[in-house]
């Protein structure tokens, strides 16, 4: 009987915590470095403001990384931002999140950027994330993908002189520029 070398979340909780960050997807162990300033400085900020909308109307629960993400014993990512819509936090445990979050939000690194806009773009439609938000600090612009049958659409190609906004919040806008201030 074949032995399966592929990675389980079990071996993903032996890992280090060395500020190396650690996802496994479809058995395959991913490591990146911490992220740079940019990244953080996007990061936070979009953070903060989508905490503050986010419970000031009662909508869920927003998360930072790391916090990770158990699609499947094979399937364990830690995305910079997801939010839980009140009507599905049972997938969230105290330990992680059993499932797919509402929305995922990866804020590209040079080490990150291809990872992001290939295998987890399709392992989050694959699991049903409704939304995904892949944030470019570099171009000061985003991509907004959609859940829709047969996997994600573009819902919007944004640039620094628009707003994030979405049917998941709404009312919600976000002037691009204030995640660079």
């Amino acid at each position: 009987m074949p032995i399966d070398v592929r990675l389980t979340y079990e071996d993903y909780c032996l890992l280090p915590n060395n500020g190396k960050r650690y996802e496994i997807i479809d058995g395959e162990l991913f490591v990146t470095p911490s992220p740079l300033r940019r990244h953080q400085l996007f990061l936070a900020n979009l953070l903060y403001y989508l905490t503050d909308f986010v419970k000031k109307h009662g909508l869920g629960e927003v998360y930072p990384a790391p916090f990770d993400v158990v699609f499947s014993e094979y399937d364990v990512v830690d995305p910079d931002i997801l939010y839980v819509s009140k009507a599905r936090t049972s997938v969230v445990t105290e330990k992680n999140v059993q499932g797919a979050p509402d929305l995922v939000v990866e804020v590209l690194s040079e080490s990150t950027a291809k990872i992001d806009r290939t295998t987890k773009l399709k392992l989050y439609a694959r699991y049903g994330v409704a939304e995904y938000w892949v944030i470019d600090t570099a171009t000061y612009s985003a991509e907004i993908y959609r859940l829709a049958p047969g996997g994600y659409e573009i819902a919007a190609l944004l640039d620094s002189s628009q707003s994030l906004t979405s049917p998941l919040f709404p009312g919600f806008t976000l002037p691009f520029t204030k995640l660079a201030e």
